[in-house]
């Protein structure tokens, strides 16, 4: 099924020109949506080692040949940019209701190109756009930008994609949002759309998004509300969204706290899901026509914090980054810090790395009290963080060194080589340690946007036979469990396969927390709903295919930026035993197996093990022959 809806809109901000090509339906099926649309254009058009943040990087919205159809866990806008955090591809996922917006004013995608004289917004309303002046919201945070905007359009119902004061300032980790809330966080793109003066993407569409089977859509839809909520993951989701992995670290003692350091925090139990749920947490919230509802939202009103639910409330990586990772158990004070990085747009995980970073070099006595503007930066030290949040968003003193990231401060403070960064590609590890699941480990490692935790699904849904992976995800062609801990063939095949399947996740806009094995959604169900939606006799191999190519053409994008073999790697802690709890003197990852994983995963994949490079018979293969680079 060819739709309109699937135009891809230009935006030349250097001339104020916009113009639309409608791809045709052999790409669009070919590369589905995300940045399966993005990397093709980038490849052809965005010059090697172009600066980030100059006026020739691109920026691609996009949504996917499915999003705007009513069916359940698909919401999100991808956007795309070469990253300024990571020099590499940098993509990231946001659900919410922006991406079915979209596809209802007439749009898949959206190219942004150059840098406007002066700030401005985008307002695109029912297939008309306009490039509208932005000065007098240039300096305000989301919650007010939203406001204004829609009061000064008129339209109470239009969807706003911004960035705040982190964005504009050009953070290296600022992110994109909408509705205030779903972030498009990792890999500094908010600061891509800051340096284009590029404040919002607003969108208003009336028109329903045409949909092949539309009873079809329906009845997945319901059936993912009454038989999907059953589920133990759904209801867990739905009830608790991410937040029971507090505790389940903390009792397998693998909860990041101090750094990396630690893997019992004794304030576990102030920051456990049912503690957060007694003190910050009111009623869930959900995305565009998604029944699971699993995002939280936290409301404080005591004498030391005002926290509005419109921000949200922290999630599990929050919870970490700015709770254990720091040692802060106070779940006000996280309510608060995770509301003011919502309000400023950035990322939770890269800014309290970074802080944790600086903590531990306070505490070795590497920096004092003169170098960090004269705060006790020690671990613990609650009343630090709101204002290196501040410092960070607006650059103030050391803040404007530590808003490159942690491995960018280290390197100017003279402290990269101390072995406590906990980076790769330059962006900073999320809370989930590899060392008790070396699936992550070779997410961390491998991912083409640096270290990141939803590259593939987690060992522990196919650790055991009656795991969801195993019970649920057949489909894969994973039959039997597979030890968390092994780095051996089974695993590099399981991440192989897994990692295909998550790349599919995320060019169609889908949750990963809808469909098994992390969510409720058979796979045979999620073929039939791309099926109803466009059409299409697709089965789960083209699928499969489609993800492949997008995985060789990331790896293509980053060998041209100059990434080698040798950035797929981990931090040097993760080499090391546990040093406390349950896990004392156990779970250090051996490097030897982790070069052996690599190099067949690199095979696995079709490309040159000594180099990582993709041999031209695979992408032949794929047919992406005119990415060939002839000798």
């Amino acid at each position: 099924m060819e739709t309109s809806e699937n135009k891809f809109l230009f935006i030349d901000l250097t001339n104020s020109k916009t113009w639309i090509e409608e791809p045709d339906q052999i790409f669009c099926r070919t590369f589905l949506g995300g940045r399966g649309w993005a990397l093709p254009y980038f490849l052809k058009n965005l010059k090697p080692r172009t600066d980030p943040l100059g006026p020739e990087n691109i920026l691609a919205v996009t949504t996917s040949v499915i999003s705007g159809a009513r069916g359940p866990a698909m919401p999100r806008v991808i956007v795309c940019a070469k990253s300024p955090l990571t020099g590499a591809f940098g993509e990231s996922e946001a659900g919410g209701y922006w991406a079915p917006e979209l596809k209802k004013a007439g749009f898949g995608a959206i190219f942004v190109l150059g840098k406007a004289a002066e700030p401005v917004y985008i307002w695109i309303n029912d297939g008309q756009v306009e490039i509208k002046n932005a000065s007098h919201l240039w300096g305000l945070e989301t919650g007010e930008t939203q406001d204004l905007i829609r009061s000064e359009l008129g339209e109470s119902r239009a969807r706003v994609l911004q960035i705040g004061p982190a964005g504009e300032n050009g953070v290296l980790y600022a992110n994109i949002v909408n509705e205030l809330a779903h972030f498009n966080g990792r890999n500094g793109l908010g600061a891509v759309m800051g340096s284009k003066n590029l404040k919002a993407i607003v969108v208003r569409g009336k028109k329903e998004v045409t949909v092949a089977d539309p009873e079809k859509v329906k009845e997945i839809n319901s059936w993912t509300a009454k038989e999907g909520l059953q589920k133990p993951l759904g209801e867990i989701l739905h009830r608790h969204g991410t937040l029971p992995l507090v505790r389940t670290f903390q009792e397998m003692g693998a909860l990041p706290t101090r750094n990396w350091t630690r893997g019992v925090f004794q304030g576990g139990e102030e920051i456990s899901a049912e503690n957060l749920h007694k003190t910050i947490y009111i009623e869930p919230k959900g995305c565009f026509s998604c029944p699971i509802r699993c995002k939280r939202r936290a409301r404080v009103d005591n004498d030391d914090f005002h926290v509005d639910p419109r921000f949200g409330g922290p999630e599990y990586e929050t919870i970490g980054a700015l709770g254990s990772i720091l040692e802060i158990s106070d779940p006000y004070l996280l309510a608060k810090a995770n509301e003011m990085c919502n309000r400023y747009a950035v990322d939770t995980i890269s800014l309290g790395m970074t802080i944790g970073w600086l903590m531990e070099a306070f505490e070795k006595g590497l920096v004092d009290r003169d170098d960090c503007d004269g705060l006790d930066i020690k671990f613990g030290n609650g009343e630090v963080l709101l204002p290196l949040i501040e410092k960070i968003v607006f650059k103030e003193g050391l803040g404007e060194k530590m808003a490159r990231g942690s491995k960018r401060l280290a390197r100017e403070l003279g402290l990269e080589d101390q072995g406590f960064l906990m980076e790769v590609k330059g962006q900073e590890v999320p809370m989930h340690d590899p060392r008790v699941k070396t699936g992550v480990g070779l997410q961390y490692a491998l991912s083409d946007y640096g270290a990141d935790h939803i590259v593939a699904p987690h060992d522990t849904v196919f650790a055991t036979e009656d795991g969801p992976g195993i019970k649920e995800a057949s489909a894969l062609g994973i039959f039997h469990p597979v030890d968390p801990l092994s780095l051996g063939p089974e695993k590099v095949r399981l991440f192989y396969y897994s990692d295909l399947f998550w790349s599919l996740i995320d060019m169609l806009g889908f949750c990963t927390f809808g469909f098994v094995p992390r969510g409720p959604i058979p796979l045979e169900m999620m073929v039939d709903l791309i099926k109803a939606v466009t059409g299409w006799p697709v089965s789960l191999w083209e699928l499969f295919k489609a993800a492949e190519r997008t995985i060789h053409l990331a790896r293509l994008f980053n060998i041209r930026e100059g990434f080698t073999i040798e950035d797929d790697r981990l931090p040097q802690r993760f080499f090391q035993n546990f040093k406390d709890g349950p896990l004392k003197g156990k779970g250090g990852i051996d490097q030897d197996q982790l070069k052996a994983a690599m190099r067949m995963r690199y095979i696995m994949m079709g490309w040159d093990p000594d180099t990582g490079q993709p041999l031209p018979e695979r992408l032949y293969e794929l047919g992406l022959g005119e990415f060939v680079k002839e000798d």
